[in-house]
């Protein structure tokens, strides 16, 4: 066992050596894995993690050596290869991306299989398929006067390279992964970007397989590229939270790992899955419960809008200037189907001061309520205005599609609509346009600004 740091104990210094590695594995898969989302290709990723076992067979018939030098070239060559014969089945054998993917992969990684276990590879196949994250502070290596794992010896200078390969091609990779189109007419050659991009994921695969192995390096590539685009939508970003993920998902799988007695390796895909879990749920823009609260707030300020422009439109025909225009509560929310939703609406219009309440409980738009009613009133008559002089719809066919528009239209829209249709100052149905006053720009609500 690896006897430093001295300051930790001999379990302590078990666990630091198995996070050491976990990390700087993860790290490595995170960053091209966030190009791999970004491209779509999470299942190329796959296939090029399964199909390098043939390439590591190949390197081995050839040269009779596992050293890590040959592995990696065999595994280089053979990822390429499956980038490129999974392209020229789509493109020529007019095979369906999914298919030929799934048959190139399929048929290298059985090779693979094949060799490592017949033709007297000196590999480990359960090491090879499940990795040994949990024993790598067992097998050590000096350098520089100092223990360290042996898995380091590959994993740091490929972390290096992949590292360098990001930076130096990072223009050409930002590109090619968002618009291929335009990156070939810019003169870059994202086809080859993309077989650039497809060997470093079978260096560092074969890089990883001592330590996570075939099947858990896939985890590594996407999910934490997965769990960081659901958090940020810039790329720098995009790979720090990505390697932080991975970092992350190293350090808790791994004493997770030896509290439970499990695989370290599986559990580092366990700790990965869970974060992406909970980004899936909680990611403020993406998230599921983001998503509900949006649209909770959206269809709340539609009730309230459905409200304060019906109580307008009733205030219009009915209202006098000695007797103001008033519903009881149960009226106001029918105005808008009532429910929970249309009673909520009400009691925010009061706290909103759009809506006033009198000693009988009897409500009535407040001046804020009447601008805010007239903008919207203003706005669904606009429309059916536009529709009317711009298409050729029946008068009763205008009424919906204003309906849903009115909340959407705010004061500079309502000017250039106002602008377009100069002249007319009656809708369709004969009804009065509203003016459009500073006071109701002011009384708009803030989202529909």
């Amino acid at each position: 066992m690896i006897d430093w740091p001295l300051f930790l104990s001999d379990n302590a210094r078990i666990d630091f050596w198995t996070i050491a590695v976990g990390i700087v594995c993860n790290a490595s898969c995170a960053i091209l894995g966030c190009f791999l989302v970004l491209r779509r290709m999470s299942l190329l990723g796959d296939a090029i993690s399964h199909s390098v076992l043939a390439g590591i067979g190949i390197a081995f018939l050839l040269t009779g050596k596992t050293t890590i030098v040959p592995m990696l070239l065999g595994a280089l060559a053979v990822g390429v290869l499956t980038a490129f014969l999974t392209q020229t089945l789509h493109s020529f054998g007019k095979v369906p991306e999914d298919s030929s993917m799934g048959v190139v992969f399929t048929s290298l990684f059985a090779l693979g299989v094949i060799m490592i276990s017949q033709v007297n590879v000196h590999l480990d196949t359960d090491c090879v398929l499940f990795g040994r994250l949990d024993v790598v502070s067992l097998d050590p290596i000096t350098i520089f006067g100092k223990d360290v794992p042996r898995a380091l010896q590959s994993l740091v200078p490929v972390f290096g390279l992949t590292l360098l390969f990001t930076i130096a091609f990072w223009k050409e990779l930002k590109i090619s992964s968002f618009d291929p189109m335009l990156a070939t007419a810019m003169g870059l050659s994202a086809g080859l970007v993309h077989y650039l991009l497809m060997g470093m994921v079978a260096t560092v695969t074969v890089a990883s397989l001592e330590a996570v192995g075939a099947i858990v390096v896939v985890a590594m590539l996407i999910v934490p590229a997965a769990t960081a685009h659901l958090l940020t939508d810039r790329l720098s970003w995009l790979i720090v939270i990505a390697v932080l993920v991975g970092s992350i998902s190293a350090i808790f799988g791994c004493l997770w790992a030896r509290h439970l007695n499990t695989n370290a390796a599986g559990m580092l895909a366990v700790v990965a899955g869970i974060q992406f879990l909970a980004a899936v749920l909680l990611a403020p823009t993406h998230g599921i419960v983001a998503k509900i609260i949006h649209n909770f707030g959206l269809s709340m300020r539609i009730v309230t809008e459905d409200i304060v422009a019906g109580m307008y439109r009733l205030e219009e025909k009915t209202a006098t200037a000695s007797s103001p225009f008033q519903l009881s509560r149960n009226q106001c929310a029918g105005l808008a189907g009532g429910g929970l939703k249309a009673w909520l609406a009400v009691r925010l219009l009061r706290l909103r001061a759009r809506l006033a309440a009198d000693s009988g409980g009897m409500v009535q738009l407040t001046v804020a309520g009447r601008e805010l009613g007239r903008s919207l009133v203003r706005a669904h008559r606009l429309w059916e205005t536009y529709l009317d002089q711009h298409f050729e719809l029946p008068h009763d066919h205008l009424h919906e599609p204003a309906s849903r528009i009115e909340h959407y239209i705010g004061p500079a829209l309502q000017e250039k609509l106002a602008y377009e249709l100069r002249g007319r100052e009656i809708d369709p149905h004969g009804r009065a346009i509203p003016t459009f006053t500073e006071r109701t720009k002011e009384q708009q609500e803030p989202s529909r600004e």
